[in-house]
């Protein structure tokens, strides 16, 4: 077998020292750098501390076997995206179903072939390098973006949305449980989930006198594949009055969801982060806004938004 040059990572979970070393050997010689765990937990630990290109994974282990540490991998945003192939003795369909549900992108029998290890490693890599790429030029685009499984787990985020999440009070854990929760509701059946389409959830944080409610919004973007879902997340206005707005001044989606955040003193940059446009384009609802309210400017405008929100 002829050595090449890899600069991939590769983490080799496996409690079998005799399959472990099989499998090392066989990556070094192949001229990937390859990291070892023994277990599941220890494999969690080395992948948050250096970031893994690829994890081959064994099935059954002690402690925290390679299913549940690849579900726990998947609800980790910044190590969802990692392929993981899964290496096992299980040959029955029942394991191979199980291994690809937890989110796992292949599955090899043991005992395992170079060849075949080497063959499909090179293909998961490659697209995984191609998701990477694509979701690099979603990040540096500065989108709130992200991308869940059918169960509702973020798979991959942009620094964006999770700052949004964040400022809102949503925990990681609030992300894992109620958000996955909520997600897998709206998108099953994925078949009648359709572009643009809104999911609106509530974020509630502290306790006591110091609870907070946040009102974000999801918005199905396109189907990723049969297991990943794209979204776009973006602060809800805190009254639902876009909607009596657009009914009482026959104003247009857009424009009355401008116009119900200039009535609660936003400015139009902030107006435009919140609902994912250029301040440019606020302007551009806004002069529309004026038209039809026969307005002169943004303050009596809001006054007649205010006026109107107020008597519902």
């Amino acid at each position: 077998m002829s050595k090449k040059s890899h600069s991939n990572v590769v983490l080799v979970v496996d409690d079998s020292p005799e399959s472990l070393s099989f499998v090392n050997d066989t990556l070094e010689e192949a001229g990937y750098n390859v990291l070892v765990a023994l277990e599941g937990r220890q494999a969690l630990t080395i992948a948050r501390r250096i970031r893994p290109d690829m994890i081959l994974m064994d099935a059954l282990m002690p402690n925290k076997d390679g299913f549940e540490t690849c579900r726990e991998l998947r609800g980790i945003p910044e190590l969802a995206a990692i392929p993981v192939i899964f290496m096992t003795g299980l040959t029955d369909s029942a394991s191979i179903v199980k291994g690809l549900e937890a989110g796992g992108v292949d599955y090899l029998t043991k005992p395992i072939k170079p060849e075949e290890l080497l063959a499909r490693m090179s293909v998961h890599l490659n697209n995984a390098r191609l998701t990477s790429s694509a979701y690099n030029a979603l990040d540096s685009a500065g989108q709130h973006l992200f991308s869940v499984s059918r169960q509702g787990r973020i798979l991959w985020a942009t620094p964006q949305t999770l700052s949004l999440f964040a400022r809102a009070g949503a925990s990681e854990e609030w992300q894992m449980t109620s958000l996955a929760t909520a997600l897998n509701n709206w998108l099953s059946p994925p078949a009648q989930r359709e572009a643009d389409q809104m999911l609106s959830l509530t974020v509630i944080s502290g306790a006591g006198a110091s609870e907070q409610e946040k009102r974000l919004s999801v918005t199905f973007i396109r189907h990723i594949s049969e297991d990943e879902k794209l979204l776009r997340l973006s602060e809800a206005a805190e009254t639902t009055g876009e909607e009596l707005l657009r009914e009482k001044l026959n104003l247009t989606k857009r424009e009355s969801e401008v116009l119900a955040w200039i009535s609660q003193g936003k400015t139009n940059w902030e107006a435009a982060q919140i609902l994912q446009m250029s301040p440019r384009t606020v302007n551009k609802h806004l002069e529309q806004i004026f038209k039809k309210l026969s307005v002169q400017n943004r303050t009596a405008a809001a006054r007649i938004a205010l006026s109107i929100l107020e008597r519902d």
